[in-house]
């Protein structure tokens, strides 16, 4: 019964989820990661842009980044530096579309593309025979459905998720329907469309943006773009095929689950209790504080507690 007490503490005026979320984007503290990019050709004519740290190190930690962000994150580049420091080398893979180039294709990426995850775990294993897997919010979905849907690669040791949306339907209205969420969906949509904008321009015929600009949820977004671009009928089937929770049973590497209680993106479905009570391999952690991705404590300036449990637990696990 992996249910883990936390040790991670806030200080008083920091607990506040909000304040958790936003302030490492207001204060972002500088990391110096050298990464060299590889571009990875796609069997369907796309690409990927991957990230390289390397020191050196027998193993490797691949890291996936959250919707709408790229290995430029200073979320990412911090997890890199620490993991770099505690002996892994470390790639960043940049999603379809989020290298600061566009993807050739009209489709784009997802929550549930676990393909492409596949195809960098594939280059991955040429040069390493160990490797752990390190994903944030949307990125985080994407490795722990990987982790379930089918066997992972042999090479695959360990794994952390960090504030996942396993139920995408329950997160996406939290973001919709809650009014203090707004300064999020906002940040979201208009990043979202100005990408299926470009699409437009691209790809006249296949991708009709005439009415991005008026969309102002996930809900109306994915029914009309996310899911058609991706094979998915709408929103809900796009959301019901690619939420992680379900896949959770069938995780046989062991997988750390952080998820904070006062995360601002997370639904209740989103903390997979009975199934970390079920599943000796998944290890479910969730803090009073941490919201989105922040994780502040204070103890070693503006680096987040996230970044130390996870190198600890990735190498308690990695054999």
């Amino acid at each position: 019964m992996p249910l883990i007490p936390s040790t991670f503490r806030a200080p008083f005026f920091l607990r506040n989820g909000h304040v958790q979320t936003i302030l490492p984007v207001l204060l972002p503290r500088r990391v110096r990661t050298a990464f060299t990019r590889e571009r990875l050709e796609l069997a369907d004519g796309d690409f990927l842009d991957l990230d390289w740290l390397r020191r050196g190190a027998p193993r490797l930690a691949i890291l996936a980044h959250g919707l709408e962000g790229s290995a430029t994150q200073t979320y990412i580049r911090g997890m890199a530096a620490a993991l770099a420091a505690t002996g892994w080398d470390v790639l960043a893979y940049n999603f379809r579309g989020c290298s600061g180039e566009p993807n050739r294709l009209p489709r784009a990426y997802h929550s549930g593309e676990t393909g492409d995850l596949r195809a960098v775990v594939a280059r991955a294993v040429q040069d390493y025979s160990t490797l752990a897997l390190v994903g944030f919010s949307l990125g985080g979905n994407v490795i722990l459905k990987y982790l379930g849907e089918a066997p992972p690669h042999a090479s695959i040791r360990t794994a952390t998720a960090i504030c996942a949306p396993i139920d995408l339907a329950a997160c996406a209205r939290q973001l919709d329907q809650h009014w203090t969420n707004r300064i999020y969906l906002r940040r979201f949509i208009v990043s979202l469309v100005q990408k299926i904008e470009a699409k437009g321009e691209l790809f006249p015929g296949i991708v009709d943006a005439t009415a991005a600009r008026r969309m102002r949820t996930f809900q109306e977004f994915d029914d009309r773009y996310t899911g058609p671009l991706h094979g998915f009928r709408d929103a809900d089937d796009y959301w019901t095929q690619s939420s992680a929770r379900q896949f959770l049973p069938n995780i046989r590497v062991p997988t750390l689950l952080l998820q904070p209680r006062n995360d601002p993106f997370l639904a209740p479905q989103a903390y997979p209790w009975p199934e970390a009570e079920a599943n000796p391999h998944l290890f479910l952690e969730t803090p009073d504080s941490g919201g989105h991705v922040g994780f502040l404590d204070l103890h070693r300036g503006l680096q987040p507690w996230s970044e130390r449990r996870t190198a600890d637990f990735l190498g308690e696990h990695d054999s």
